[in-house]
């Protein structure tokens, strides 16, 4: 059955916007659930073809009949840290979540979902509650035990316009004068476009070789986090001199900032990084796609010399301001 309407979860966010802003070039119907439509209505409303509904999505009687008119279903719903530390906000984000997701989809005859997770998300070996609770995510999806084909994603950090990652550190960055202490300054990372992941989201959406495929995804270059962060300060036009944090007072940090509103960093994301998120293999080059590098994207946004090119059309032909 030809995909034409397809429900997303998380499409309000930062991959979400990317996502649904080429499905909809491509001519696909969109329903976005959503816990605050009006707060989210202002760029996705201009797409055509896409329905903005706002709902609980944990609530699964509300999932399933939201479900009911869809072909296929993407989950990019997920947390990097959570309200305390025992694991329950990444349980209840992660994997109950894709309980109640299953269960909509087999109710409904749902036969295709693609599934966001992350490098190194293991139910078993995983270091921090992320990446254990993106496991057992993926475990609940493969093998296809519902009778659902699925395509998980497991991406390095994603960078682009509004990304919590090159925008965090600069914002910290700003705010630190002279030194910046950096934990976990070795961790190794290979970010990837934005618009890369949502290119192969999209080419695989159709893809019977994608079924019940765990795709990994990686920019064509690999950095240590003391490297990105330096390159931020560079790109940003700021003289920090940054200090590599050794593995005791990279957990103190990490402890501390655990009680800063907003957790810039926590004993979760400190925990992650005890393992490199970089690719094995890039299945980006199952599709053809050329990977995106930093350089040529990130100066663009950190110095805000960017647009919002995604949506400009859209707003012009909807005669917007």
């Amino acid at each position: 059955m030809r995909i034409k309407r397809i429900a997303i979860l998380g499409g309000t966010g930062f991959v979400g916007r990317s996502l649904c802003n080429h499905l909809s070039q491509e001519g696909y119907e969109l329903k976005v659930l959503t816990r605050s439509r009006e707060y989210n209505r202002d760029d996705l409303i201009v797409l055509p073809g896409l329905e903005l509904v706002q709902t609980n999505i944990h609530d699964p009687e509300k999932l399933k009949l939201h479900l009911a008119d869809c072909d296929a279903v993407i989950n990019l719903v997920g947390i990097l840290n959570e309200k305390g530390n025992s694991g329950k906000g990444f349980k209840h984000a992660h994997v109950e979540l894709v309980e109640k997701l299953i269960s909509a989809c087999s109710e409904n005859g749902i036969k295709r979902l693609l599934q966001m997770s992350a490098l190194n998300a293991d139910a078993t070996n995983g270091k921090s509650h992320y990446l254990r609770t993106k496991g057992e995510a993926e475990d609940l999806l493969h093998p296809n035990n519902a009778g659902i084909n699925v395509t998980s994603f497991r991406p390095s950090i994603i960078f682009g316009d509004n990304d919590s990652f090159f925008n965090r550190f600069a914002s910290l960055l700003k705010m630190t004068p002279l030194f910046f202490p950096l934990a976990c300054h070795a961790t190794k990372f290979a970010p990837v476009y934005v618009l890369d992941v949502a290119e192969i989201m999209a080419r695989s959406l159709n893809d019977p070789e994608s079924y019940n495929q765990r795709f990994q995804l990686c920019g064509p270059q690999t950095y240590s986090l003391k490297d990105l962060v330096n390159y931020t300060a560079q790109t940003l036009g700021l003289k920090r001199k940054i200090i590599s944090l050794n593995d005791i007072l990279s957990r103190i940090q990490a402890a501390v900032f655990d009680f800063v509103p907003g957790k810039p960093f926590s004993t979760d994301n400190y925990l992650s990084a005890k393992t490199d998120s970089v690719c094995e293999y890039n299945d980006l080059a199952r599709y053809n796609i050329q990977p995106t590098a930093i350089e040529s994207i990130v100066p663009q946004y950190l110095n805000n010399t960017s647009y919002r090119s995604h949506y400009t059309e859209f707003r012009s032909a909807a005669h917007r301001d």
